[in-house]
């Protein structure tokens, strides 16, 4: 509607300007976390205001070009805002201009997993008008303030200074109420992409220093000669799981009946935690990070590690005589960074065999890939030891519908999941409420834990060691936990002389590490387990 359709509509002018004044504050002190936002956030005195007001009245072209520059920066300003409010949520951190463009593909593909290929563009398209949407109403807005401003420039000027003068006063003292806060997110940002822009160069420069990179396999892993290692990723597996409501009583319980039940079979275990890199999603970071010896927690830093000689678990495994192999369902398209792992065979979601249904995203439930891997690869009598990777995705978002064990014997090609997979609400039904979705995350641990018990109680003998991990945390959202990034980790074996290897760990004994537990960065997690069961007596190991 027009300025002249408005003169007909008696105080309708008066209204958007007092709007356009509301909404210019509201975006000056929006807080960039969902947690913070309540009304005690907006009694505030943002001193942009006032320096905004201040540029506006600039007479003639020069207060037009302001404005134009102005709705730039607010634009951006109120974008990064409502980005930092999803990261926070989903990854527990602040948007990244540099590390966080990929989002966008990773989103857009899971959405099409989930909702299909139709809701997922129109998904991408509805966030495209928002963000226009946004830029549009910061130009409008400022328009209307400015000719506000300009209908009395002395008494405007003179209240805009006097606010400014008692703001930065108050501000010196100390008063906490008083600030520039959308300036400061801006500046932040600005600092975290010059940060990130370095942090490439230089990880790309030192990714390469690796001791492990040009040793032969004589001597690795010696300790575990003959023995099949599985090292298993456990998705959204955290340690909020183990402490916050509504999970710990159930998932505590699930994990002392595992153990009660291994430790009645004569199985050894060890536990203790891992700091993840990342939050809610980005799994393969953490996958680079426990496999190769260094901080992936960036998509950059991840593309420098791939096209580096840095040696990875896998890598090593197979140089000292193990066949090298990947259970990956995720993976459904080209994924070329394995060959940096080292793999001898990668299963994917279309060569592992699978003739059942998908549950939503999840391509096939995780006791099929225990079932397909240990009948590919641990079936046979004469053979050389495996040492795999697997990542289960059961657990994964949006946690529907929930699977349910099977008897081993009737696992084959996966069919008799079908009625499973069609089973139970919609993603769409359980995503209505927060309560729902963590009760549905929560069985969708549990299953998890009850189908690795249930495979080493069928399967496991003195020849296999299984370490298993959380690749990280579910999102903040769920699990109620902002700050933490931890993941339980558990070591569990027959052979009692696996457990005497890391006693200098120091890990806790069974599947329930308490508040005293080691809390390593998943970093150290190669070097680690390299010293432990390796002779370090050849070549100089230690």
């Amino acid at each position: 509607m027009t300025d002249t359709n408005l003169r007909y509509l008696p105080g309708s002018r008066q209204l958007l300007t007092l709007i356009a004044f509301i909404g210019l504050f509201v975006a000056l002190t929006l807080p960039n976390r969902l947690a913070w936002i309540s009304g005690q956030a907006f009694v505030f005195l943002p001193l942009e205001f006032m320096v905004i007001g201040l540029l506006l009245l600039m007479p003639g072209r020069a207060g037009d070009v302001c404005r134009i520059l102005l709705t730039l920066l607010l634009g951006l300003a109120i974008l990064l805002r409502g980005s930092d409010l999803v990261t926070h949520e989903i990854f527990g951190r602040p948007f990244n201009l540099v590390f966080d463009t990929h989002l966008l593909a990773d989103g857009s593909r899971l959405l099409t997993g989930v909702l299909g290929d139709l809701a997922a563009v129109g998904v991408g398209l509805m966030l495209a008008l928002a963000a226009a949407l946004l830029c549009w109403l910061a130009y409008i807005m400022l328009r209307r303030v400015q000719r506000a401003l300009r209908a009395a420039p002395r008494l405007a000027g003179g209240l805009l200074l006097a606010l400014l003068v008692v703001g930065i006063s108050l501000d010196m003292s100390g008063w906490r109420r008083t600030g520039t806060f959308a300036w400061d997110q801006l500046v932040l940002h600005g600092q975290d992409t010059l940060y990130s822009i370095r942090d490439i160069r230089e990880f790309a420069g030192t990714v390469n220093e690796d001791v492990w990179a040009t040793r032969s396999g004589q001597g690795l892993f010696s300790r575990l000669q003959g023995k099949d290692v599985y090292i298993v990723f456990a998705e959204s597996y955290g340690r909020a799981l183990l402490e916050r409501e509504p999970f710990a009583d159930a998932i505590r319980a699930t994990l002392m009946q595992a153990q009660t039940t291994l430790e009645a079979d004569g199985v050894h275990m060890r536990s203790a935690f891992l700091t993840a890199p990342t939050v809610g999603g980005l799994s393969w970071l953490a996958h680079a990070s426990a496999l190769s010896g260094a901080w992936i927690d960036s998509e950059t830093r991840y593309e420098s590690l791939v096209i580096s000689q840095r040696a990875t678990l896998n890598r090593l495994f197979r140089d000292a005589g193990w066949r090298t192999v990947a259970a990956m369902p995720a993976i459904s398209m080209a994924w070329p960074e394995g060959r940096f792992y080292g793999y001898d065979h990668v299963y994917n979601a279309h060569n592992f065999g699978y003739q059942g249904l998908p549950f939503n995203w999840v391509t096939m439930p995780d006791q099929y890939v225990w079932s397909a891997l240990h009948a590919r690869e641990r079936s046979e009598d004469i053979r050389r030891p495996v040492m795999a990777e697997l990542a289960l995705i059961s657990s994964h978002a949006p946690w529907t519908p929930n699977t349910e064990l099977v008897p081993w014997d009737q696992v084959g090609d996966g069919r008799i999941f079908d009625a499973q997979a069609q089973a139970g609400p919609s993603p769409e039904e359980v995503w209505q409420d927060v309560d729902t979705i963590r009760d549905y995350y929560r069985q969708s641990i549990e299953y998890m834990l009850q189908t690795l018990v249930s495979y080493v109680q069928q399967y496991g003998n003195e020849d296999l060691v299984i370490l298993v991990l959380g690749d990280h945390q579910a999102a903040p959202f769920i699990t109620g936990d902002t700050d933490g990034k931890d993941v339980p980790i558990h070591l569990i074996a027959h052979d009692p002389a696996v457990i005497e290897a890391i006693v200098d760990w120091q890990w806790q004994p069974g599947l329930l590490p308490d508040g005293a537990a080691p809390v390593w960065r998943m970093d150290r997690l190669r070097d680690r387990f390299i010293q432990a069961f390796s002779d370090t007596q050849q070549e100089g190991l230690q």
